[in-house]
């Protein structure tokens, strides 16, 4: 979870967790706590984040650099 909080929050740079969050579809509160290793993402929400930045999940996920 710590490598996916870090490379989700590289990812989103200067954005707010709100904006990023209304345009990806998910929940502002879910995307805090995704960002404070308090929750682990759903499949569901992971293909949407990578879709969004174009990256390959294992990448997200920290298993590929």
């Amino acid at each position: 979870m710590k490598a996916f909080s870090k490379n989700l929050k590289d990812l989103i740079g200067e954005m707010s967790v709100c904006e990023f969050s209304k345009k990806v579809g998910i929940p502002q509160q879910t995307l805090s706590r995704y960002l404070l290793c308090q929750r682990e993402i759903s499949l569901e929400y992971l293909c949407k984040i990578a879709d969004y930045f174009n990256e390959d999940i294992d990448f997200l996920l920290g298993r590929k650099i």
